[in-house]
């Protein structure tokens, strides 16, 4: 690893626990890609129900309102070992599905108990895994890090999205499952071998002295983030991108693709690796050119550009000119993300890494809401209006969030935009 400099996009591989976690990050991604378009479209073809697919796609994101908590048993127990215990659970609940697929007994009603299970520990995953990049990687090379960390996420729904797709047709839901399963189990292994040079950051506690409950742990976190205003800046605004830019990039698909495409499961493959592919291209990028660029600028900048791709592609007629501009709308959802991320972390206290990344975890409970509001809009108004009056929502909001913190957010000698 000697060969790789300091300045490279590829520095954060000298350190050894991200030599490890990258991969385990992977593995995690990618299940969670397949798991979400199997269990998605068997949940729309079952019930012939976009509120329930609202529904279903919403409990994935339950985990976010005690977020914080794994937060705070992160800053107590380790990074690192959270993680573990996480992805244990993810692996012991996609087994028991499995089981249910290949016994021919899996129904609806046991596909969203489950889900509602894994919903409860999914959303802090992305928050966990980045404060122990946070604990193991130099300051110089953290944007570096989380964009190349975001590749996980970016490539995994490419290969997670065909994959998922095509074993399915080939070999049904139940084959697709041990998939699933072992790659959560090979991302436990993994991520157990990471992080083994950090340190744990949470405060040591005195001989004779009583530690504080986690209500008091999670109130100072809350706390710390309210007092700090580009931290609650950027809580605001990524809160705001899940109530309206991520459900209809994410959760809609499967009802675009079926409804107004009258299109297939593998197409539905296609569309979220066009997105993920235009996403992977922006975290490589940002990987490379991202420390030399005002960071809180560019995430605000990027909001606004990956509302007007969404604008568009509510008005694409073919699914080829609806890849396309997916593919850009990827690319600009990981120029807004990538950098929001290495802000947190960056200018976060390292005491309360793991409670700022939790309470980040709070803002993705815009997606609950953002689903729910529209079935019913979609119902009624039908797609291109609802994406349109989501987008005007998002773009307004954006706009007033950058001005009243422009202080943080814009100024050229802003913390968050010093490169």
């Amino acid at each position: 690893m000697s060969a790789i400099s300091e300045s490279s996009a590829f520095a954060p591989f000298r350190i050894r626990s991200f030599r490890f976690q990258w991969p385990a990050d992977m593995a995690t991604s990618w299940a969670f890609e397949m798991e979400s378009l199997i269990l998605g479209w068997y949940v729309l073809v079952e019930t012939q129900s976009v509120m329930l697919l609202a529904l279903f796609v919403s409990l994935q994101y339950t985990g976010t309102f005690i977020g914080p908590l794994f937060g705070v048993m992160g800053d107590r127990i380790g990074h690192r070992n959270m993680l573990c215990a996480m992805r244990a659970a993810y692996a012991t609940l996609a087994t028991t599905l499995m089981i249910l697929t290949l016994s021919g007994v899996v129904t609806p009603v046991y596909v969203f108990i489950i889900a509602g299970l894994s919903g409860l520990v999914r959303p802090s995953d992305i928050g966990m895994r980045a404060a122990v990049v946070g604990d193991t990687m130099p300051a110089a090379q953290l944007m570096a890090a989380m964009g190349i960390q975001r590749t996980t996420q970016d490539s995994a729904r490419i290969a997670g999205a065909l994959t998922g797709a095509g074993v399915v047709a080939l070999m049904g839901m139940g084959a697709a499952y041990v998939v699933v399963a072992t790659l959560y189990t090979t991302s436990l292994i993994l991520t157990w071998k990471a992080g083994g040079a950090a340190k744990r950051l949470a405060a040591a506690v005195p001989d004779g002295e009583a530690r504080a409950s986690p209500w008091r742990d999670l109130k100072e976190g809350l706390v710390y983030v309210y007092n700090t205003p580009l931290l609650l800046a950027v809580m605001c605004l990524a809160f705001l991108l899940n109530l309206t830019a991520f459900p209809l990039l994410n959760g809609l698909l499967p009802y675009v693709v079926k409804e107004i495409y009258h299109s297939t499961q593998t197409e539905l493959g296609y569309m979220v690796a066009g997105a993920s592919f235009g996403a992977l291209l922006g975290s490589l990028m940002m990987s490379r050119f991202g420390p030399a660029l005002p960071a809180a600028r560019i995430v605000v900048i990027f909001s606004v550009v990956w509302y007007l791709m969404m604008f568009v592609f509510s008005h694409m007629e073919t699914p080829s000119a609806g890849i396309m501009i997916l593919m850009l709308g990827g690319f600009a959802q990981s120029f807004s993300q990538v950098p929001m991320a290495a802000i947190l972390l960056r200018n976060a206290d390292p005491q309360l890494r793991g409670r700022v990344m939790g309470i980040r975890m709070l803002a993705i409970n815009g997606n609950i809401p953002g689903l729910l509001i529209s079935g019913p809009l979609i119902t009624n108004f039908g797609y291109p209006v609802t994406a349109a009056i989501y987008c005007a929502v998002g773009i307004v909001f954006t706009v007033v969030i950058g001005m009243h913190w422009r202080r943080y957010l814009w100024r050229s000698d802003a913390p968050a935009n010093k490169r």
